[in-house]
């Protein structure tokens, strides 16, 4: 039986994904932005929300936006320049940000001209606990957009890594040893206090890890399974990465 606090969106194909998706981050931007007067939200990298930011851009859901009402935030980063091709940042400018009338005082990236990833975590919390209003002491955003990856994990949150531990910090760096990379990454408790949480999760390849997190009762061992917000969590699948929802739930 699958998890009924899962939200499921599941389309035929990549192209359908992207476009359920770019409609939603229209809606909950509009929605924000009429019920707050703002709308905080950090965008995911990675290949597969690529498509969506570039739907986005597109004046048929640009122009119904009120951009200069938005802040952009990213939920993790590699510690990299945002010229950078690795940059989760500059990609989200190069499909999105560079193309749509935001001001530039909207976007907050990760700063990782500092030279240690420590000091940008600090930073970039100190920045997000000012903008932001918070809840219980921690920033609330509107929408949190992730992705999974095929070992499970989500943001900068990977398997055996110390961040999965953090109960105090909203961001934190982390070194990911297979990756031989430092990282910077929001954590669990300023994840899970998301108004929404969407998750971008394309590709067959993923199926048997998707399968084990959405089934309810399952063991916890893939860090995404650490995502269980306050608000509604969204799950945006295509049919390949759905298709062993029914074996698991049989």
């Amino acid at each position: 039986m699958l998890n009924p606090r899962h939200i499921l969106h599941i389309q035929p194909d990549a192209v359908s994904l992207s476009q359920a998706g770019a409609r939603f981050w229209q809606e909950q931007a509009q929605q924000a932005i009429a019920q707050r007067g703002v709308f905080y939200v950090a965008l995911t990298g990675g290949a597969t929300p690529q498509a969506l930011y570039r739907l986005l851009a597109e004046p048929a859901f640009a122009g119904q936006i009120d951009w200069s009402r938005v802040h952009i935030f990213i939920g993790d980063e590699r510690y990299v320049p945002e010229d950078d091709p690795q940059s989760n940042f500059g990609m989200a400018l190069d499909c999105l940000l560079r193309h749509i009338p935001i001001p530039a005082q909207n976007l907050h990236p990760v700063p990782t001209h500092y030279p240690q990833a420590d000091e940008a975590a600090v930073r970039y919390a100190d920045l997000i606990q000012t903008l932001i209003p918070s809840t219980h002491q921690r920033p609330v955003f509107d929408l949190i957009m992730l992705g999974m990856g095929e070992d499970g994990h989500t943001a900068s949150l990977f398997p055996g890594t110390d961040i999965l531990q953090e109960t105090t910090r909203n961001v934190a760096a982390v070194y990911v040893d297979k990756l031989a990379s430092w990282r910077v990454s929001m954590t669990y408790p300023l994840l899970n206090q998301a108004r929404q949480i969407m998750v971008l999760v394309s590709g067959e390849k993923k199926a048997g890890v998707l399968a084990h997190v959405l089934q309810q009762g399952s063991a916890r061992i893939y860090p995404v399974q650490g995502i269980l917000p306050i608000g509604e969590l969204h799950w945006f699948i295509d049919q390949a990465a759905a298709g062993k929802l029914d074996q698991s739930s049989s």
